[in-house]
Order: structure tokens, then C-alpha cells, then sequence
């Protein structure tokens, strides 16, 4: 009886003790007993807030500090990291055109004579093109380091040449690159590789024998009156089979045919505008597809038609 009497208080005073969910998940909580938040007390919560702050403080500054010293052994934004032979681009620069057609793809000229609807797109396209050389003293620390070159006077260091748009005449927007009279203005450029000088042909007595002889009558014309002139990477541009060379009619290069040699190496300094040879075609023949082929000349421009190797290539057609 005694016995019994006592099993049942330990039973009572057992489930007594015991509180209900909720309580337990208030005190994880917030404990009253012991003042712990989530399991913890201020103070230990205090101690891994600060230990945490300080480590994280001091991963970031390392972090900080490699990166710095990184950027400044290894990286400068104007100079690359590989160049020349060990770049993707590699030492002989393409050649381009301007303007593009629409389709990437394509590489026709196509337009209706002196329609102005049929010529627009073209138009807009070199005005585009051509824009950041007609306001390249507008913008701000652009025109800083422009310096006005010729053969006899290169450029100091840290600056630029000036690209003298005047000298595409009359290849310009006011005359509307000569589109509405069916003699069109194409834009010739050089891609840029940093630090590639060129190797000029130079020596008039030993120019090469495939280079075509009006170019070579230039080239000793120019030459005759300033020996500097010859210091040029050559253009020529031609009609790829007789019939081309044939429809193509008469070509005028300006302001040279070529580049002048005063523009390299480029170093990608603030300012800097690649030069640019406007082909004027004054009589190609309507209506018929001409296939068009330009040459850079330099003794280091590597030249291959088939993987368009120091040649640019574009067709022409005027209806």
C-alpha cells in the first residue's frame, strides 16, 4: 500500500516536470533560466561575433593585397599580356574595309546608281565609321597627345599623329563619298597588334617583282622629292581576274597609297587613331559583279589569298 502510494507521486512529479513543445522551442529561443539566445549567451555570442569579424577582416585584406600586387606586376590595361607571336593575333596584321554590308557574312557592295535611297545605308555607314575622327578633339583628354606628323617630323614620346581627314578629299561626307556619281570611296585600314613595327620597302632599286608597276611607279614618284616617303606600308587594290582588272576602271589612293610609317608602332596610347588609305574607283562599269582585291605591302605582312593573309577582298556591283 506504502509501495504503491510512492510509485504514484514519482509518477506524478515525473510528468510534472516535463514541458510541452512550445515551451521547449521558446526556450531555444530565448532561455529565461539561463538568458541564452538560440542556444548561446550574450557573451558567447559577443565572443564569436568578434573572433569572426577579425578573420574575416583579415582574409579580405589579403585577399586586397594579392590582387593589388597582382594588377600591378602582371597587368597594365593598355599593354597586353601576350603579344605578337604569342597572341592569338600573331605578327602580321589583316586588313579590313569599310563600309560593311548589313550581313556579316557578306562582303558585297551593292547599290542602285544615283538613288539616294539605294546609296543611304552605305553613306551612314562611313559617316559612322568615320565619326570618331572628325571629333577626336571633342573629347576629353583626346585631342591631349595629338601631334601633327609628316615624314619629316615624328611623333614625340607619349604622343600621337593626327589624322588629317582633309586629305581624303574626295572621299568625304560632303561630297557623300562620291556615291551618288557612281564612283565610290572605300576605307582601308590596318588591324592594330601592339608593337608591331613595320619592315618597310624602302629600297626603290629592290622592290619586290609580283608588286603591280603602277604601284611601284608611286612609290619611286613619291620618293624622288623625300627619300622619308618611302618609309610606307604600301596598298594596292586590283581587279582578282582580267575581266575584273578589266571592269574596275582607274583607282586614286588619298591622302597616299599606303600607311604612313609614322603611325607605328601603336602602343595603345590615349588618343590613338589607326590611319586610313580611301580608294576612290572613278569609273568601275555598271551592272556587272567586280571582284575586288587590296594589298598591304611590308616585307614583314605575310601574304596568302586563300587564308586571307595581308589582303582584304570585297565585291562591287552599281546598277
Amino acid at each position: 500500500m506504502i509501495r504503491n502510494r510512492g510509485l504514484q507521486e514519482f509518477e506524478i512529479e515525473t510528468k510534472s516536470s516535463r514541458k510541452p513543445g512550445k515551451q521547449r522551442f521558446c526556450d531555444v529561443l530565448y532561455n529565461e533560466e539561463t538568458g541564452a539566445i538560440l542556444g548561446r549567451t550574450p557573451e558567447s555570442w559577443g565572443k564569436i561575433l568578434i573572433f569572426y569579424t577579425i578573420f574575416y577582416a583579415a582574409l579580405i585584406a589579403l585577399f586586397m593585397i594579392c590582387m593589388v600586387t597582382f594588377m600591378q606586376q602582371f597587368i597594365n590595361p593598355r599593354v597586353p599580356r601576350l603579344q605578337q607571336e604569342y597572341s592569338v593575333i600573331g605578327t602580321s596584321p589583316g586588313l579590313g574595309f569599310r563600309p560593311l554590308p548589313a550581313d556579316v557574312r557578306s562582303t558585297l557592295i551593292y547599290y542602285k546608281g544615283t538613288s539616294y535611297e539605294s546609296y543611304q545605308y552605305w553613306e551612314e555607314q562611313l559617316i559612322d565609321f568615320l565619326s570618331v575622327y572628325k571629333k577626336k578633339g571633342q573629347t576629353a583628354g583626346a585631342g591631349q597627345n595629338i601631334y601633327n606628323c609628316d615624314f619629316n617630323h615624328l611623333p614625340p614620346p607619349g604622343k600621337v599623329c593626327d589624322v588629317d581627314v582633309r586629305g581624303w578629299d574626295p572621299c568625304m561626307e560632303e561630297n557623300h563619298f562620291s556615291y551618288h556619281k557612281s564612283s565610290p570611296c572605300i576605307f582601308l585600314k590596318l588591324n592594330r597588334i601592339y608593337g608591331w613595327r613595320p619592315e618597310f620597302y624602302n629600297d626603290t632599286a629592290r622592290l619586290p617583282p609580283d608588286m603591280p608597276t603602277d604601284l611601284q611607279w608611286h612609290i619611286k614618284n613619291l620618293t624622288s622629292y623625300n627619300r622619308n616617303y618611302a618609309n610606307m606600308v604600301w596598298v594596292a587594290c586590283y581587279g582578282e581576274t582580267p575581266a575584273d582588272e578589266e571592269n574596275i576602271g582607274p583607282i586614286k589612293y588619298f591622302p597616299y597609297p599606303g600607311f604612313p610609317g609614322y603611325f607605328y608602332p601603336y602602343e595603345n596610347a590615349e588618343g590613338y587613331l589607326s590611319p586610313l588609305v580611301a580608294i576612290h574607283l572613278e569609273r568601275p562599269r555598271t551592272g556587272i559583279l567586280i571582284n575586288i582585291e587590296c594589298r598591304a605591302w611590308a616585307r614583314n605582312i605575310q601574304y596568302n589569298r586563300k587564308e586571307r593573309l595581308g589582303v582584304v577582298h570585297f565585291e562591287l556591283m552599281i546598277e
